[in-house]
């Protein structure tokens, strides 16, 4: 007959409890030194099984959202950014428009932090179980207009639409190409009212037509962003002029007064 002390592994391996097969004996030890009733002894095991799922759900999820980057609010410089109210991107950060799949806009010139920002909510709702997907403007169109010459758009479409959160990063930077408009509207239309989208834009939306290449796209595919959604607009230098100014390596930009001739 197997010993007991195998027999319990088996059994807490067979349940994936992993977490509790791996510490038990620690776990126990503690109970006993902290004199802990038997039910108070099964919700230790449990809430350290939970812990140890929560964090490699979170590790997966962070990997698979292709975050270019690890940023935090901690890390955010709210006082370089006054435009920026701190209690509203914390009540964002929360995750209820995720819930409610609105969508989020983080408007401003470059350098501004709005990818720190869009990257440091994902990750906030990565922590509150929605998953999340980070993709780069160019990137998606690119991946629409290649599937779709493929014959295998809608495998794409599906894709982009399964995370509770998508980011677009840097819409209008470059702009698209007609065909690649009428794709991402396809996107946003597949998305609207079923998930949350957070688009970062150095254009306001006013210039949309612009960046799509034709307004009645434009005017379509903002006619549901804008529906159900939060629209932040940064106003501020960039960070990094800011530090390169500070180093010395740029020259500030303001003009300096005129000698006065005497």
């Amino acid at each position: 007959m197997m010993p007991d002390e195998d027999r319990l592994t088996g059994m807490l391996t067979r349940l994936k409890l992993t977490a509790i097969r791996d510490q038990l004996d620690s776990l126990l030890d503690e109970a006993v030194r902290s004199e802990l009733s038997l039910r108070e002894s099964l919700a230790l095991l449990c809430e350290r099984e939970i812990a140890r799922k929560d964090s490699r759900r979170i590790e997966m999820a962070m990997g698979l959202a292709r975050f270019p980057y690890a940023r935090d609010l901690a890390g955010f410089d709210f006082t370089a950014q006054p435009s920026i109210d701190r209690g509203q991107i914390r009540d964002l950060a929360s995750g209820r428009f995720i819930g409610n799949g609105e969508t989020l806009m983080l408007l401003g010139p470059p350098g501004v932090g709005k990818t720190h920002l869009a990257v440091a909510i994902g990750r906030e709702a990565i922590n509150a179980g929605y998953t999340v997907l980070f993709v780069p403007a160019p990137t998606l169109v690119a991946q629409l207009a290649k599937a779709h010459a493929e014959g295998r758009l809608e495998e794409r479409l599906l894709h982009f639409s399964k995370p509770r959160l998508l980011i677009v990063d840097e819409l209008g930077y470059l702009p698209f190409e007609p065909d690649a408009a009428h794709l991402f509207f396809q996107l946003v239309s597949r998305r609207y009212e079923r998930g949350s989208m957070l688009v970062t834009s150095n254009r306001a939306v006013g210039e949309w037509g612009s960046v799509f290449g034709d307004p009645v796209v434009a005017t379509a595919i903002l006619d549901r962003l804008l529906h159900h959604s939060h629209v932040l607009t940064i106003r501020g230098d960039s960070y990094r002029l800011k530090e390169k100014r500070r180093s010395g390596l740029l020259r500030s930009t303001t003009p300096e007064p005129a000698a006065v001739k005497t």
